[in-house]
């Protein structure tokens, strides 16, 4: 190195960085990584004139990095050692050159040559790991490892990496705390070393990306309160520090919403979708810095996606909260009780009043003009569960604004499946919003709009390629017709004389029941319309119900003719029945549907004394 001047090396290091830059797209079709080869000879070359590795670091084995690995997740601490002299300054200098072709085999698919790399990357820091030159340069160089290891699948390995790198660093703001030498530093002159304020910058990226790359760890390995605790830190550090594209910040916003909803966090839920639609309102708007992709605007199709992605986040939202309204004010049969409603009421001052100490506790986006735009869309959204149909409404008309803006994206023609849930989700709002109304005909007009948005789907969807998702749109429909045959026979029996036109109306809603319950049951059936003697695992209790449900419309037509009356008893039975031999037979099944098998208990039992009746009456007549 004594006969090559310094400034030769810097040079061909800083040319390397360079063409590490530039873009695949960039590069000859036919030679992808043409910059990549490029920038790893000049690499190489500084490399060599750096010289050979200290001879103590270069021995060390392959296991004991690995153990070391094993210490630092473990927590325990490493000792402070300054990379002075020469010696220590050319290991230091060798590190980043072995960092940055780590980086450049992983980026041109060699993972294996990457790994000796850093790996190599690692070993040369090993004694100066907490030092202020080198700490930033080890934890980037775990960091990589550890998303090598996760790409081949090594989970625990990944995370023994990550966990390293997270304890680390915290042991380094402890015990020292200042901002630490980037790695590019060490091939910079003096003079154009980063002041303390950007180096602080790069530090604080560096740990933003220990924490996003353990929230995908532990997402994998199913933690998912430490993913969600992981994420929302990660998000949180990536506003203070300006660093994130926007769409991508506000897609994950959203989806860690959906951790609070299934946790029934629904302020948390409320201010990570919040904060999405502020964020991803940004897109476009803010300026270009490293962190921006070509992705973020240049593509209208990617940010049309996105805005329907949060959309549906919105939609789970307000039909998660009051699927749980329902759920705590329903009585046995489903229906409001108005006791419970009455409880619920009392206790939603004492909600409001610990409103305040759980936002002090929540974890808030943003600070200032930023934490105030959030603040300002969280306010129109309700977070408490609603008590009564006004409340309800409110939630469902923006669910049901959510359910446009989703569709706009998610068209039948191209996202067939996204598209149905989107529906499936705009029909079970309706449905909860009728739980609400006391008013029986404006209930059945909510679950006639279900049928009207449900049923084309089954015009639209070959039955061959999309079988699931016909059998839940069916099982849906039929249970739709159910409840409004409910419905119009609770009318019914307030009139008096009910006339012959509300008879028709019963009857028809009754027959396309069984119509949808029978093409949900022949689905199951084999190529020879054989019905399964062993139902499966995942349609055993939609199949029990809806042989329950058919059961019980045969015993609901309303006719005149004892004959046809009769013939109905009959194939009612006949379903009861089957229900009660099939659990005879698999008493697994048994647990499925406690509820409906002691009732097709009693009907086996009470039908035949009742179709004798008749029979005798006919016989009479």
């Amino acid at each position: 190195m004594a006969n090559v001047p310094w400034d030769e090396i810097r040079e061909k290091f800083q040319a390397a960085l360079a063409l590490s830059r530039v873009e695949l797209h960039k590069n000859p079709e036919k030679e992808p990584y043409k910059s990549k080869y490029s920038a790893r000879a000049l690499l190489e070359e500084v490399k060599a004139l750096l010289g050979p590795a200290p001879e103590d670091e270069d021995e060390r084995s392959q296991a004991e990095d690995a153990l070391d690995a094993e210490h630092h997740s473990l927590g325990l601490p490493a000792e402070v050692v300054e990379a002075e002299g020469p010696v220590a300054q050319r290991a230091v200098r060798l590190a980043v050159i072995e960092f940055h072709l780590g980086v450049n085999h992983i980026d041109t698919e060699e993972l294996s040559a990457g790994e000796e790399h850093l790996v190599k990357c690692l070993r040369l820091l090993r004694k100066y790991r907490l030092s202020h030159d080198c700490i930033s340069l080890y934890l980037q160089a775990q960091n990589n490892l550890g998303i090598l290891w996760s790409e081949r699948e090594e989970i625990e390995t990944a995370q023994a990496y990550l966990e390293s790198s997270e304890a680390l660093y915290n042991q380094y703001m402890k015990e020292i705390g200042s901002p630490p030498i980037d790695p590019t530093e060490h091939f910079l002159p003096e003079e154009e070393k980063h002041i303390e304020q950007e180096r602080s910058k790069r530090f604080e990226k560096v740990y933003t990306h220990i924490l996003y790359y353990l929230a995908q760890v532990y997402q994998h390995m199913e933690m998912f309160e430490k993913a969600a605790h992981y994420c929302h830190s990660t998000l949180k550090l990536q506003l203070e520090h300006n660093a994130y594209h926007p769409i991508e910040w506000a897609i994950n916003a959203a989806t860690l919403s959906q951790f609070y909803i299934n946790k029934l966090c629904f302020m948390e839920a409320r201010h990570c979708l919040s904060a999405a639609n502020v964020i991803f309102g940004q897109t476009g708007k803010i300026s270009a810095t490293e962190e921006t992709t070509e992705a973020e605007g240049d593509v209208p199709e990617l940010y049309h996606q996105r805005k329907g992605e949060i959309a549906r986040c919105w939609i789970k939202y307000c039909l998660t909260l009051m699927q749980n309204a329902q759920l705590s004010m329903q009585d046995n049969i489903g229906e409001l009780d108005l006791d419970k409603q009455s409880e619920l009421r009392a206790l939603r001052k004492k909600e409001l009043d610990e409103e305040e100490s759980v936002r002090k506790k929540a974890v808030q986006f943003g600070n200032g003009e930023l934490c105030d735009a959030i603040s300002a869309v969280e306010e129109k959204v309700r977070y408490l569960r609603p008590l009564d149909f006004e409340e309800a409404r409110e939630l469902f008309l923006l669910g049901q604004h959510y359910v446009l803006e989703a569709k706009e994206f998610f068209q039948i023609d191209g996202y067939v499946t996204d598209h149905i849930e989107v529906v499936q989700d705009h029909s079970a709002l309706f449905k909860v919003l009728a739980f609400f109304e006391t008013d029986m005909e404006r209930r059945c007009k909510m679950h006639k709009r279900r049928i009207a948005m449900l049923e084309p789907l089954i015009v639209d969807l070959n039955p061959q390629y999309y079988l699931l998702v016909n059998r839940q749109i069916q099982f849906e429909i039929a249970h739709t017709y159910y409840d409004m045959m409910d419905l119009k026979v609770a009318i019914a029996d307030k009139v008096r004389d009910p006339d012959s036109h509300i008879v028709k109306k019963i009857n028809n809603l009754n027959k396309s029941a069984l119509k949808y319950y029978q093409l949900f049951l022949d689905s199951l059936r084999d190529p020879n319309k054989v019905f399964p003697e062993h139902i499966g695992e995942d349609v055993l209790r939609p199949a029990m119900l809806a042989k329950f449900r058919v059961a019980r419309l045969y015993g609901k037509i309303i006719t005149a003719d004892p004959k046809k009356e009769l013939e109905n008893l009959a194939t009612s039975l006949e379903h009861y029945k089957f229900i009660v031999d099939y659990c005879e037979k698999h008493p697994e099944a048994s647990q499925e549907i406690e509820v409906e098998l002691e009732l097709s208990k009693e009907m086996v039992s009470l039908l035949p004394t009742k179709m004798e009746r008749f029979r005798t009456q006919m016989a009479l007549t």
